[in-house]
């Protein structure tokens, strides 16, 4: 069983969710704890690249994403739903992810024992 799955589903401009999440992430790892990350909901858009968020004065989240593989987390995954219902596809992406299915979100859901919604 995984240790931490921390699921992101706010759309990047607005609040601090996404670099609170990312910061879990990022923590968790570094003190050895397995850490997988789960984009669904509105969330998707922080994949999408060239995403400009000093418009609106805020920091934004791809550098912190680019540093994920730094340490050891490359389970990412995107839900393929959220990403149909928004009308994106994987190549509009700015990060490479894995797209999961329904059926297969809830099998990623119980193998978790930590899960976090941001």
């Amino acid at each position: 069983m995984s240790e931490l799955l921390i699921i992101f589903r706010k759309a990047p401009i607005g609040t601090s969710w996404a670099r609170e999440a990312i910061d879990l992430a990022l923590v968790g790892a570094a003190f050895g704890q397995q850490a997988t990350l789960l984009f669904m909901g509105d969330g998707v858009y922080q994949l999408l690249s060239n995403q400009q968020p000093d418009q609106v004065e805020q920091k934004g989240t791809q550098a912190m994403m680019k540093a994920l593989p730094m340490y050891d987390i490359d389970q990412v995954f995107v839900c393929e739903k959220s990403l149909s219902e928004r009308g994106l596809t994987t190549n509009l992406l700015g990060f490479e992810c894995e797209t999961i299915s329904q059926p297969s979100l809830q099998k990623l859901l119980n193998s978790h024992r930590q899960i976090f919604n941001f």
